[in-house]
C-alpha cells in the first residue's frame, strides 16, 4: 500500500515593521524566508512564536508582491476575546511569527468584479498590487462592504488605484463617497453591467454563499465565481 505524505514546511520570521491601518487593523511587514514563494491572493497559516501560542495557527493572506524582499500581512484584530488576533495586535517589532507554506484558491483568472466583506478584502490587495505593477489593473472593479466608514481597510489606496471602479458600501451609516445598504441581488443588478465576466468573492461564509447564489441567478457562470473553498 502506498501512502502520499504531504510535508509542510514551517518558517520563523521576525516582524520588521507594524503600521496601524484602521482602528482595529494593522499591517505587519515580516522577514521573507529564503526561497519562499506564493501567488497573489494566496495565504498561509500563521502562529505567534511564543510557548502558549505556537500551536494556534490562523490563515492570513499575503498583501505584498511575490518578488518583494519581505512578506506583508494586513490583519484585523478582534479584541473582544483573547484569541490570536488580539495577541497579534499586542506584538512589537522584533517579535517572531511561525509561517507554513503558501496555499489558497483565490487567484486571478482575468478582469472582473471583486466583492469583499470586511477583512475578506485582503486576498484582493496582493492581486491588485500585482496587476498595478504590470499596468493591468484597469477594467477590474472592487465592491467593498463594511459596517462604517472607519472600518474600510486601505480606502485611500483603493480610491487612488481603482478610481470610479471602487464602490464602498456601508451597512450601518451614511457617509459621503459611500453607498449605504448591503450587497444583495438588487445591488448587484444595479451596479454590475456584465455578468459574463469573472467574479471574485471573499468575506464571511454566509455573505460568500448568498452573493455567489445571487450572481448565478443573475447569469454568472458557476466556474467564473472564485472564492475560498
Amino acid at each position: 500500500m502506498t501512502t502520499n505524505l504531504i510535508i509542510t514546511m514551517t518558517y520563523i520570521s521576525k516582524i520588521l515593521e507594524i503600521e496601524k491601518i484602521t482602528h482595529d487593523v494593522k499591517q505587519y511587514k515580516v522577514e521573507k524566508p529564503e526561497g519562499y514563494s506564493f501567488i497573489p491572493g494566496q495565504a498561509t497559516e500563521v502562529a505567534i512564536n511564543k510557548l502558549e501560542w505556537k500551536e494556534e495557527k490562523r490563515p492570513f493572506t499575503f498583501t505584498s508582491l511575490p518578488e518583494a524582499d519581505h512578506l506583508e500581512f494586513v490583519i484585523k484584530s478582534y479584541t473582544d476575546h483573547d484569541g490570536v488576533t488580539k495577541q497579534l495586535a499586542d506584538l512589537n517589532v522584533g517579535d517572531e511569527l511561525i509561517l507554513d507554506d503558501s496555499w489558497g484558491a483565490i487567484q486571478y483568472k482575468g478582469k472582473g468584479v471583486f466583492i469583499a466583506g470586511g477583512a475578506g478584502v485582503t486576498p484582493f490587495i496582493g492581486i491588485f498590487k500585482a496587476l498595478e505593477a504590470k499596468d493591468e489593473l484597469l477594467g477590474n472593479t472592487l465592491i467593498f462592504a463594511n459596517k462604517t466608514a472607519d472600518d474600510v481597510i486601505l480606502e485611500s489606496y483603493f480610491r487612488k488605484a481603482l478610481g470610479h471602479d471602487f464602490i464602498s458600501v456601508l451597512e450601518k451609516e451614511q457617509a459621503g463617497g459611500h453607498q449605504n445598504g448591503m450587497i444583495d441581488k438588487d445591488f448587484l443588478k444595479a451596479h454590475v453591467k456584465d455578468f459574463s465576466q469573472e467574479f471574485y468573492v471573499c468575506g464571511p461564509d454566509k455573505m460568500v454563499q448568498d452573493i455567489s447564489q445571487a450572481l448565478e441567478e443573475l447569469g454568472a457562470e458557476p466556474d467564473a465565481i472564485t472564492f475560498e473553498k
